[in-house]
């Protein structure tokens, strides 16, 4: 099976997409795509590729078409609707005492749909706020719950590397991020340092865990008493893990450096 990744709307989820031999699209390009309930669009993330039938893990729809002049026009003209679609809501989400936060909406490509993003501590009760949305705009109305992370995606932003949110660019999901990650990595454990702007921690500490987890193996740990072959015994106190070097502090001061072959 031929397919491509292809992020949905603005900050939607990226996915893979069956596409044709006959569409030919270049990285950034948007395209038509099937979906469960009518036709939607996206940005086109990645080359095509093929898989196995093998390992498909959810429903692949197709791609339909690289976007037309008429299809972007359609897009920009939903954009530029939004604003007002989200002061209503906002204005309702009031009217109605809500404790929700309003993170964003967008409406799909052929307009017969609105979905609404927003936050809460909690669960909500929001059936008479769709029944005003949907009343409103005449549409089905769709309100989805998300949680932090999945807001620092929709709005983008710069990480502390400079760049683009990895979660608004090219992360398909958000992969379990632990201290342990950091630690392995010899990284300031102070939260400021190593938290992303959503405040949770940085997803790229779990780019790299797998291999410092391998180069860790069979190095001694910061603190540990190792024997030094001619210098006797001292702790080590410095590790260099992708160098696979440690630095021990001798019994008389000295301090030395041991390389540990692989």
């Amino acid at each position: 099976m031929l397919v491509v990744q292809v992020k949905l709307r603005e900050g939607g989820k990226v996915s893979l997409f069956e596409i044709s031999e006959e569409i030919k699209p270049k990285i950034g390009d948007y395209v038509i795509v099937e979906q469960e309930r009518g036709f939607d669009y996206g940005q086109v993330l990645s080359e095509r590729e093929t898989i196995s039938d093998l390992v498909q893990g959810e429903p692949v729809y197709k791609v339909v078409r690289l976007a037309t002049p008429e299809d972007l026009n359609q897009i920009n003209k939903n954009r530029r609707r939004i604003k007002g679609v989200i002061n209503l809501c906002l204005k309702k989400i009031a009217e109605h005492k809500l404790n929700m936060k309003l993170v964003d909406a967008e409406y799909s490509f052929d307009r017969t749909k609105i979905v609404f993003y927003f936050t809460a501590e909690g669960r909500i009760d929001f059936r008479e706020l769709v029944k005003d949305l949907a009343k409103a705009f005449k549409v089905r109305i769709e309100l989805r719950q998300i949680g932090v992370r999945d807001e620092a995606r929709r709005l983008g932003g710069f990480g502390p590397c400079g760049r683009t949110l990895c979660c608004a660019t090219f992360l398909k999901d958000f992969e379990p991020v632990t201290m342990r990650m950091a630690k392995d990595q010899n990284l300031s454990l102070n939260p400021i340092k190593i938290s992303g702007l959503c405040g949770r921690l940085m997803c790229c500490l779990s780019y790299e865990a797998c291999l410092y987890q391998e180069l860790s193996r069979g190095l001694p740990r910061i603190g540990d008493l190792v024997e030094v072959e001619g210098g006797g015994k001292g702790r080590v106190v410095d590790l260099n893990i992708l160098k696979r070097t440690a630095t021990i502090e001798l019994e008389d001061g000295r301090k030395v450096n041991i390389n540990y072959k692989k």
